[in-house]
C-alpha cells in the first residue's frame, strides 16, 4: 500500500529536528524536496523500512548516523569542476589577489577536497600558493579525513586531467600525483597551508577575514533563508573588494546580498565585494 505523502512529510520534519536536537546538525533550512530525496534514497541503501524506524536508529546509534550524514550531505565533486571558471580565475581574478602580500581563501562546503586540490595548484602556478593560508571546511567530518588524505581514485584522472587542462593548466598534471594500486596521492606540499576544519553554514559564524570565498554548488541545496544566512557570512568574512565564486547554476539574484557585490565575471558566477 502507497505511503500517506502527508505522513512522509510530518516524518521528515521530526528527522531532522531529531537530527538537530540530538547531534546538533542542521539541516532544517535545507531543500525539502532534495533532502527527501537523499532520505529516502538512504533508506533503499541502509534497508530500513520507514523514516521514522531510521529516526529511532540515529536517536540510539550515533554510527547509524554517521552512515545517513554520507547521504544528507552528498560527498560527490571532481577536481577543476567546471572548468571555465578556475580559467577565468586564473586570468582575472589573480592578478588582483597578486597585489596582497599575504592571502587568505576560504573554500566552504570542500566535501573531500577536489576542489581545495584544484585551488592549490592554481595558486602554485600563479606563484601565490606559499604566500596563502587556504581554510576548507565541510561539515561532514568523514569528507574531510579523506580530503587530508589526497588520495584519488585513478579512474577519474582521465576526466580531472582534461579539466585541468581546460581551465589553463600550465603543467602536465601527472607532476601532481604519484598513481599506485589504482589511486592518485596528490603532493602533500600542496596542502602546507591549508587548515581543514568542520563548519557549519547553517549554525557557525565567520572565523576569519579572506580575499576570496569560493562556495560552489552548495546553495543549491539551501532554501532562501539559509542562502541568505550562507551569503551573509561570506560577505562579512570577505575583506574590501573581496572576490566571492559560486556554482554554475547558483547566484546571487533575489537574495538579500544581491547590492551588496558586483558581477565581476557573471558568466562564470564571480562577483566582487562592494
Amino acid at each position: 500500500m502507497p505511503r500517506n505523502p502527508i505522513n512522509i512529510e510530518i516524518e521528515m520534519r521530526l528527522l531532522i529536528e531529531a537530527i538537530y536536537l540530538k547531534y546538533s546538525y542542521d539541516f532544517r533550512e535545507y531543500s525539502g524536496s532534495s533532502q527527501k530525496r537523499r532520505v529516502l534514497h538512504a533508506l533503499q541503501q541502509m534497508n530500513i523500512p520507514t523514516i521514522s524506524i531510521l529516526q529511532d536508529k540515529i536517536l540510539r546509534d550515533a554510527d547509524v548516523f554517521a552512515e545517513l550524514l554520507q547521504y544528507l550531505t552528498i560527498p560527490v565533486s571532481e577536481m577543476f569542476r567546471d572548468p571555465s571558471y578556475f580559467l577565468a580565475l586564473r586570468r582575472d581574478v589573480m592578478p588582483f589577489l597578486k597585489t596582497y602580500p599575504s592571502l587568505k581563501i576560504w573554500i566552504a562546503g570542500c566535501s573531500t577536497g577536489e576542489e581545495v586540490y584544484s585551488m592549490a595548484i592554481l595558486l602554485k602556478e600563479e606563484g601565490l600558493l606559499d604566500r596563502t593560508i587556504i581554510y576548507a571546511t565541510d561539515i561532514n567530518p568523514q569528507s574531510l579525513e579523506k580530503a587530508k588524505k589526497g588520495v584519488f581514485s585513478l579512474e577519474n584522472i582521465k576526466n580531472y586531467t582534461r579539466n585541468y587542462q581546460n581551465a589553463g593548466g600550465k603543467k602536465s598534471f601527472s607532476d601532481y600525483y604519484t598513481a599506485a594500486y589504482n589511486a592518485a596521492l596528490f603532493d602533500k606540499s600542496l596542502m602546507e597551508n591549508v587548515t581543514f576544519a568542520d563548519h557549519s553554514l547553517a549554525t557557525d559564524s565567520v572565523f576569519a577575514e579572506v580575499n576570496l570565498v569560493s562556495c560552489r554548488n552548495v546553495l543549491i541545496y539551501f532554501n532562501k533563508k539559509l542562502q541568505d544566512r550562507a551569503l551573509g557570512l561570506f560577505h562579512d568574512a570577505l575583506c574590501h573588494r573581496g572576490f566571492l565564486g559560486l556554482g554554475s547554476k547558483e547566484s546571487l539574484d533575489f537574495s538579500a546580498y544581491v547590492n551588496s557585490f558586483d558581477a565581476f565575471d557573471r558568466p562564470e558566477r564571480v562577483f566582487r565585494k562592494t
